[in-house]
């Protein structure tokens, strides 16, 4: 077995005891969804062909504000007013939802 394939599995393993923690898997899922809601604001303002000051100055907010939710690096989590403005600022619609998750067998 090639060394990468036991690294990986070697984390794979690790990762799903830590799944297995409510409190793991929380704080997974809210991350993850910090780098969706970052890399979605980062596509739309490109798509709308916009820089991070137009965009901020369309929503009545900072440049420094736009940055730091396109980094995905901010704790705090943007509020739905928020992405709603940035959506109609880009054309877009701002869209939720939730996904069934895979359960395991046995």
């Amino acid at each position: 077995m090639a060394k990468g394939k036991k690294t990986y599995a070697k984390i794979r393993k690790e990762f799903s005891r830590d799944f297995e923690d409510a409190e793991f898997r929380i704080l997974f899922e809210e991350e993850r969804a910090r780098s969706e809601i970052a890399l979605a604001i980062t596509k739309a303002r490109k798509a709308a062909g916009l820089t991070q000051a137009q965009l901020a100055e369309k929503i009545d907010t900072t440049q420094s504000v736009i940055a730091r939710l396109e980094s995905g690096s901010d704790d705090r989590m943007p509020s739905l007013s928020l992405l709603a403005r940035i959506a109609s600022a880009t054309g877009k619609h701002l869209i939720l939802g939730f996904e069934a998750v895979e359960k395991k067998a046995g």
